[in-house]
């Protein structure tokens, strides 16, 4: 079975759920249409007994992260708005009790890499890309996610920087599970579905939860709010966008 909204195409193969990004002229970049066509999925996946969500994009690469487009325009009430669905978007992934896999592939950006770290199964081609540069403008958003996968030096070392990171580096730091290249991807998904057949869909859930960073959510929000609530939100952003 297979939907279509625009900018989100889901399709459903028994309990394995597909979510594709599906703006490839903006690079997948996250909109809010997205943000709550995804949120809207993942409840309805759970709603329907999913076991496995797949997370990947059309185009060029997996997502640019966060839609800048027409945040002049913007509010800064309206831009943490939507800073704060992405982060409950993340934390929705995060602590699903599906076997949640991202594919990336191509260049990817802040919450995109975000979205894609929030997964439990990691796979890009061996040419991905990722950087997180929400800090360049104050944002702080997916990091401790972020720190608990590579390691808290790791994850400053390259956050202080803002640096990019390749796939080679990124399964060296266990930010990926594994590279593979496009093609081999859906014989990976058939694993993945394999793998959450092994339990029942309560005991799954159990071990999520606790094996999960659900204690940290609260927290994770509330430092993301206090550091878009700063003010001059749209300086920051407009600085550094004019930095390049």
């Amino acid at each position: 079975m297979s939907q279509e909204n625009g900018e989100v195409l889901v399709s459903r193969e028994g309990h394995c759920w597909t979510f594709t990004l599906n703006r490839p002229e903006k690079m997948n970049a996250l909109n809010a249409n997205i943000v709550e066509s995804l949120l809207a999925g993942i409840e309805d996946a759970h709603a329907n007994g999913a076991s496995v969500l797949v997370f990947r994009g059309n185009g060029r690469n997996f997502s640019a992260g966060f839609d800048f487009g027409g945040f002049e325009e913007q509010s800064e009430g309206d831009l943490l708005q939507r800073f704060v669905r992405i982060e409950t978007l993340l934390q929705a992934i995060d602590g699903s009790p599906c076997l949640t896999v991202a594919l990336a592939h191509g260049k990817n950006f802040g919450a995109g890499v975000d979205l894609f770290a929030s997964c439990k199964v990691r796979i890009s081609t061996p040419d991905a890309f990722f950087r997180m540069p929400g800090l360049k403008f104050g944002l702080v958003l997916g990091t401790r996610r972020f720190g608990a996968l590579v390691g808290t030096q790791v994850a400053r070392a390259i956050l202080e920087e803002a640096r990019g990171f390749n796939a080679q580096e990124a399964e060296a730091i266990g930010f990926l599970t594994q590279t593979a290249d496009e093609a081999a991807w859906p014989e990976l998904i058939t694993q993945a579905n394999g793998r959450a057949a092994q339990l029942d869909a309560a005991t799954r859930a159990h071990l999520y939860q606790v094996l999960g960073n659900q204690a940290g959510y609260d927290a994770d929000l509330a430092a993301l709010v206090r550091s878009a609530a700063a003010p001059g939100l749209k300086d920051r952003i407009r600085a550094y966008r004019s930095a390049g």
